[in-house]
């Protein structure tokens, strides 16, 4: 049986349908990322991979009760549901793993002394140009198992570990196969600019114009990016260099993304304004005159709490970038070095605990805000009718409880256009 005649799906009885609907366009802030558009005792009618109708149970009877037989029912008593989980800031695609810089953190070395004695980002760059494309798309699609297992359905992934042409390709062309097999959406990010290989240490600038010259019009050429990214940070772009890359692949048609203020304020959040970038992400060190240019540029500040616990640091200041009018997404940051997590749950968790998020806003910013962090807001990250049907059924009654009782998995189904893939 195809997609397309697949029966109807009825969810009845839902203790809260977490909508996030609202008539506002684009990115939410402030108080709007509270709205998050409950329907008590909902019911979804999905039909075709889409969100049908919504409504409360009792309204969905009267509509639907003749067809009932067509249809899957399942019912929520005592659960909620809400948007598939989005997220916005992934390094994924790797392999191998780097375990022993865990330990080596733990007796004092911080990012940049792993980093620059040939660890971090450089040995995960070994791995990538050593092993074939098969060997990492097997490795990353069980990471995007168990992403799909704690209820993320759609997600950002960067290059940025080949660090020359044909291994920055191999990444990349590693994201679409998954993309087209796996049931998880993969939106690509072009990270060449993730830090200056080993080999060119004595002369980054030709490594910044192989970026430019030849990794962004290969890439645009194949169309295997929609993004851009660059590491501004001390010891590793400058921001006239970050400039100079974003503007670059921006100018081919790549829509600028920023890792900016991480390990220290380096102009990272005024970069991003001034290029027009989607999304300025990390920001721990970012300061009160960059969450301000953020403000008056309308870019999304990509959280990443989990990062920020892992490295020891302090969190990113949300309860700043909200009252500012930054609209805030959240994100795992999965990768091997600094943050080895795929729970989106957990990172909901340590947005309330390490930065006061509100439950509330900590949805908004793992679905509906994080959708707009990749432009994909149109077709995903709320419940509204015509919307792809990604969703999650979570063992809980009520939101909240989803981030008061942390360390456990609630979700107990997810459909991603309209097919059951985990339950």
């Amino acid at each position: 049986m195809t997609e397309r005649q697949q029966r109807p799906i009825w969810i009845q009885n839902i203790s809260q349908l977490v909508t996030l609907a609202s008539e506002k366009k684009g990115p939410r802030i402030r108080e709007e990322m509270k709205e998050l558009g409950i329907i008590e005792g909902g019911s979804v009618w999905i039909e075709d991979g889409v969100i049908h109708d919504i409504g409360t149970t009792r309204e969905m009877i009267l509509k639907y009760l003749s067809r009932a037989e067509e249809a899957d029912i399942v019912d929520a008593t005592g659960k909620i549901v809400t948007p598939g989980l989005i997220d916005p800031h992934t390094h994924v695609v790797f392999g191998g793993s780097r375990e022993h810089e865990f330990e080596m953190r733990l007796e004092g070395a911080s990012y940049m002394d792993i980093m620059n004695a040939g660890g971090g980002i450089h040995a995960t760059t070994r791995k990538i140009r050593a092993l074939s494309e098969e060997h990492i798309f097997n490795q990353t699609t069980r990471r995007l198992d168990l992403f799909l297992q704690h209820g993320v359905t759609t997600l950002e992934s960067k290059s940025g570990y080949g660090l020359d042409l044909d291994n920055e390709l191999k990444q990349l062309r590693v994201m679409r196969k998954l993309h087209e097999k796996h049931p998880i959406d993969i939106v690509p990010t072009f990270m060449g600019a993730h830090a200056v290989p080993e080999e060119y240490q004595s002369n980054p600038e030709h490594y910044i114009k192989l970026v430019i010259e030849e990794m962004i019009p290969a890439v645009v050429e194949e169309d295997l990016a929609k993004f851009i990214d660059v590491f501004c940070e001390v010891d590793v772009f400058t921001p006239e260099q970050s400039e100079r890359i974003l503007v670059a692949g921006k100018n081919k048609g790549l829509i600028p993304k920023i890792h900016a203020d991480e390990i220290a304020e380096n102009q990272g959040a005024f970069v991003a304004a001034k290029v027009g970038a989607i999304s300025a992400d990390h920001l721990l060190k970012v300061s009160d005159e960059g969450i301000q240019a953020l403000a008056n540029s309308g870019v999304i500040a990509c959280l990443l709490p989990t990062t920020a616990l892992y490295l020891g640091e302090k969190p990113a200041r949300a309860r700043d970038l909200i009252d500012a009018g930054v609209p805030v997404a959240i994100s795992t940051d999965c990768n091997p070095g600094s943050s080895p997590t795929i729970s989106m749950p957990l990172v909901m968790n340590l947005a309330c605990i390490m930065m006061k998020m509100t439950p509330a806003e900590t949805l908004c910013a793992a679905t509906y805000n994080a959708a707009c962090a990749l432009q994909i807001e149109d077709r995903v990250g709320s419940i509204e009718v015509g919307k792809q049907a990604d969703l999650v059924l979570w063992d809980v009654h009520n939101h909240q409880k989803i981030h008061y009782i942390f360390g456990v998995n609630h979700v107990k189904k997810v459909w991603k256009k309209g097919v059951k893939v985990v339950g």
